[in-house]
Protein backbone atom coordinates (compact mmCIF):
# COMPACT_ATOMS: atom_id res chain seq x y z
CA UNK A 1 0.00 0.00 0.00
CA UNK A 2 1.48 3.35 -1.06
CA UNK A 3 1.23 6.61 0.84
CA UNK A 4 2.99 8.65 3.48
CA UNK A 5 4.19 6.36 6.28
CA UNK A 6 2.68 7.54 9.56
CA UNK A 7 3.53 6.62 13.13
CA UNK A 8 0.96 7.25 15.87
CA UNK A 9 1.82 7.68 19.55
CA UNK A 10 -0.89 6.85 22.08
CA UNK A 11 -1.36 6.35 25.80
CA UNK A 12 -5.01 5.37 26.22
CA UNK A 13 -8.23 4.46 24.46
CA UNK A 14 -7.03 5.51 21.00
CA UNK A 15 -10.27 6.88 19.59
CA UNK A 16 -8.40 9.34 17.38
CA UNK A 17 -6.09 6.52 16.34
CA UNK A 18 -9.15 4.58 15.25
CA UNK A 19 -10.34 7.50 13.12
CA UNK A 20 -6.92 7.65 11.44
CA UNK A 21 -6.84 3.89 10.85
CA UNK A 22 -10.31 3.98 9.32
CA UNK A 23 -9.41 6.86 6.99
CA UNK A 24 -6.13 5.24 5.95
CA UNK A 25 -7.95 2.03 5.03
CA UNK A 26 -9.58 3.82 2.08
CA UNK A 27 -7.77 3.07 -1.18
CA UNK A 28 -7.61 6.72 -2.20
CA UNK A 29 -6.23 8.03 1.11
CA UNK A 30 -2.69 9.44 0.67
CA UNK A 31 -1.24 8.10 3.93
CA UNK A 32 -1.07 4.88 5.90
CA UNK A 33 -0.44 4.12 9.55
CA UNK A 34 2.67 1.94 9.58
CA UNK A 35 3.40 1.90 13.32
CA UNK A 36 1.57 2.53 16.60
CA UNK A 37 3.58 3.08 19.78
CA UNK A 38 2.15 3.25 23.29
CA UNK A 39 3.94 4.06 26.51
CA UNK A 40 1.41 1.89 28.34
CA UNK A 41 0.92 -1.84 27.80
CA UNK A 42 -2.74 -1.58 28.86
CA UNK A 43 -3.63 1.15 26.35
CA UNK A 44 -6.91 0.20 24.72
CA UNK A 45 -5.74 1.75 21.47
CA UNK A 46 -3.30 -1.11 20.93
CA UNK A 47 -6.29 -3.31 20.13
CA UNK A 48 -7.25 -1.00 17.28
CA UNK A 49 -3.82 -1.48 15.75
CA UNK A 50 -4.04 -5.23 16.17
CA UNK A 51 -7.50 -5.39 14.63
CA UNK A 52 -6.24 -3.70 11.47
CA UNK A 53 -2.93 -5.57 11.25
CA UNK A 54 -0.80 -2.50 11.96
CA UNK A 55 2.49 -3.10 13.77
CA UNK A 56 2.40 -1.88 17.37
CA UNK A 57 5.01 -1.51 20.08
CA UNK A 58 4.96 -0.80 23.79
CA UNK A 59 7.79 1.42 24.95
CA UNK A 60 7.15 1.85 28.66
CA UNK A 61 8.51 5.15 29.91
CA UNK A 62 8.96 3.62 33.36
CA UNK A 63 11.77 1.47 31.99
CA UNK A 64 13.93 4.52 31.27
CA UNK A 65 15.79 6.67 33.79
CA UNK A 66 14.86 9.97 32.18
CA UNK A 67 12.80 11.57 29.43
CA UNK A 68 15.76 11.89 27.10
CA UNK A 69 16.43 8.16 26.97
CA UNK A 70 12.74 7.35 26.63
CA UNK A 71 12.43 9.77 23.72
CA UNK A 72 15.58 8.28 22.18
CA UNK A 73 13.88 4.88 22.19
CA UNK A 74 10.80 6.38 20.51
CA UNK A 75 12.98 8.05 17.90
CA UNK A 76 14.88 4.83 17.16
CA UNK A 77 11.67 2.82 16.71
CA UNK A 78 10.10 5.43 14.43
CA UNK A 79 13.19 5.70 12.25
CA UNK A 80 13.61 1.92 12.07
CA UNK A 81 10.07 1.70 10.67
CA UNK A 82 10.75 4.40 8.08
CA UNK A 83 8.15 6.73 9.54
CA UNK A 84 7.78 10.03 7.68
CA UNK A 85 5.20 11.78 9.88
CA UNK A 86 4.29 11.31 13.55
CA UNK A 87 0.78 11.88 14.89
CA UNK A 88 0.20 12.34 18.61
CA UNK A 89 -3.18 10.88 19.53
CA UNK A 90 -3.74 11.09 23.26
CA UNK A 91 -0.06 10.61 24.01
CA UNK A 92 0.24 11.68 27.63
CA UNK A 93 3.97 12.34 27.81
CA UNK A 94 5.79 15.62 27.39
CA UNK A 95 8.31 15.26 24.59
CA UNK A 96 11.81 16.62 25.05
CA UNK A 97 13.03 19.58 22.99
CA UNK A 98 15.54 17.27 21.34
CA UNK A 99 12.84 14.92 20.06
CA UNK A 100 10.65 17.81 18.88
CA UNK A 101 13.59 19.36 17.04
CA UNK A 102 14.53 16.05 15.41
CA UNK A 103 10.98 15.67 14.07
CA UNK A 104 10.28 19.34 13.40
CA UNK A 105 7.83 19.73 10.56
CA UNK A 106 6.96 16.03 10.76
CA UNK A 107 5.21 15.94 14.16
CA UNK A 108 1.55 16.89 14.61
CA UNK A 109 -1.00 16.86 17.42
CA UNK A 110 -4.71 17.35 17.93
CA UNK A 111 -5.79 19.66 20.76
CA UNK A 112 -9.36 19.98 22.09
CA UNK A 113 -9.76 23.74 21.71
CA UNK A 114 -9.57 26.41 19.06
CA UNK A 115 -5.97 27.42 19.57
CA UNK A 116 -4.53 29.80 20.61
CA UNK A 117 -7.40 29.78 23.14
CA UNK A 118 -7.39 27.34 26.07
CA UNK A 119 -3.99 25.73 25.93
CA UNK A 120 -3.00 22.91 28.27
CA UNK A 121 -5.37 20.69 30.22
CA UNK A 122 -9.11 20.92 31.04
CA UNK A 123 -9.91 22.84 27.88
CA UNK A 124 -13.67 22.28 28.07
CA UNK A 125 -13.75 23.56 31.65
CA UNK A 126 -11.77 26.58 30.52
CA UNK A 127 -14.18 27.23 27.65
CA UNK A 128 -17.25 26.99 29.88
CA UNK A 129 -15.70 29.24 32.50
CA UNK A 130 -14.87 31.84 29.85
CA UNK A 131 -18.43 31.79 28.54
CA UNK A 132 -17.46 31.32 24.91
CA UNK A 133 -20.17 30.46 22.41
CA UNK A 134 -17.86 28.60 20.02
CA UNK A 135 -15.38 25.90 21.07
CA UNK A 136 -13.69 23.19 19.01
CA UNK A 137 -10.42 21.46 18.17
CA UNK A 138 -7.17 22.14 16.35
CA UNK A 139 -4.60 20.04 14.51
CA UNK A 140 -1.21 21.71 14.65
CA UNK A 141 2.48 21.09 14.22
CA UNK A 142 4.27 20.42 17.50
CA UNK A 143 6.94 22.86 18.63
CA UNK A 144 8.90 23.25 21.85
CA UNK A 145 6.23 25.67 23.11
CA UNK A 146 3.13 23.95 24.50
CA UNK A 147 0.15 23.97 22.11
CA UNK A 148 1.71 26.79 20.12
CA UNK A 149 2.79 25.25 16.81
CA UNK A 150 1.52 26.29 13.36
CA UNK A 151 -2.16 25.48 12.85
CA UNK A 152 -3.08 23.03 10.09
CA UNK A 153 -6.87 22.79 10.49
CA UNK A 154 -9.63 23.60 12.96
CA UNK A 155 -13.24 22.59 13.52
CA UNK A 156 -15.71 24.69 15.49
CA UNK A 157 -18.39 23.33 17.81
CA UNK A 158 -21.12 25.55 19.31
CA UNK A 159 -21.44 25.69 23.09
CA UNK A 160 -25.01 25.08 24.25
CA UNK A 161 -26.66 26.86 27.15
CA UNK A 162 -27.00 23.57 29.03
CA UNK A 163 -23.58 22.15 28.22
CA UNK A 164 -21.35 20.77 30.94
CA UNK A 165 -17.80 19.49 30.54
CA UNK A 166 -18.93 15.99 29.63
CA UNK A 167 -21.45 16.94 26.97
CA UNK A 168 -19.16 19.52 25.40
CA UNK A 169 -16.21 17.12 25.42
CA UNK A 170 -18.29 14.46 23.66
CA UNK A 171 -19.20 16.79 20.79
CA UNK A 172 -15.66 18.11 20.44
CA UNK A 173 -14.39 14.53 20.29
CA UNK A 174 -16.73 13.82 17.39
CA UNK A 175 -15.20 16.80 15.60
CA UNK A 176 -11.70 15.52 16.37
CA UNK A 177 -12.49 12.19 14.74
CA UNK A 178 -13.27 13.98 11.48
CA UNK A 179 -10.68 16.72 11.67
CA UNK A 180 -7.58 14.61 12.31
CA UNK A 181 -7.93 12.45 9.16
CA UNK A 182 -8.72 15.60 7.19
CA UNK A 183 -5.56 17.33 8.38
CA UNK A 184 -3.47 14.22 7.68
CA UNK A 185 -4.93 14.03 4.18
CA UNK A 186 -4.10 17.70 3.61
CA UNK A 187 -0.45 17.17 4.54
CA UNK A 188 0.03 13.83 2.81
CA UNK A 189 -1.49 15.08 -0.45
CA UNK A 190 0.47 18.32 -0.45
CA UNK A 191 -2.64 20.47 -0.11
CA UNK A 192 -1.10 21.90 3.06
CA UNK A 193 2.56 22.60 3.67
CA UNK A 194 4.62 24.18 6.40
CA UNK A 195 6.28 27.46 5.44
CA UNK A 196 8.23 28.88 8.37
CA UNK A 197 5.77 29.35 11.20
CA UNK A 198 2.66 29.16 9.02
CA UNK A 199 0.78 26.44 7.17
CA UNK A 200 0.00 27.31 3.56
CA UNK A 201 -3.06 25.76 1.92
CA UNK A 202 -3.25 25.08 -1.79
CA UNK A 203 -5.73 26.99 -3.94
CA UNK A 204 -7.77 23.81 -4.41
CA UNK A 205 -8.45 23.39 -0.69
CA UNK A 206 -11.54 24.86 1.04
CA UNK A 207 -11.25 28.31 2.56
CA UNK A 208 -10.97 28.84 6.30
CA UNK A 209 -14.66 29.69 6.47
CA UNK A 210 -15.57 26.35 4.92
CA UNK A 211 -13.22 24.47 7.25
CA UNK A 212 -14.50 26.10 10.43
CA UNK A 213 -17.70 24.10 10.59
CA UNK A 214 -19.28 21.50 12.77
CA UNK A 215 -17.95 18.01 12.09
CA UNK A 216 -20.69 17.03 9.66
CA UNK A 217 -19.54 19.84 7.40
CA UNK A 218 -15.97 18.68 7.09
CA UNK A 219 -14.99 17.11 3.80
CA UNK A 220 -11.98 16.11 1.80
CA UNK A 221 -10.93 12.96 3.67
Amino acid sequence: MAGLKVGVLISGRGSNLQSLLTACAASHFPARVALVISNRADAEGLRHAGDTGVTSLVIDHRNYPDRERFDAALDQALRAAGIELVCLAGFMRLLTPGFVTAWQGRLINIHPSLLPSFKGMHTHRQALAAGVRIHGCTVHFVTADLDAGPIIAQAAVPVGANDDEESLAARVLEAEHRLYPLALSMLASGRARLDGDRVILSDTFPTGQEMLMEPHGLSGV
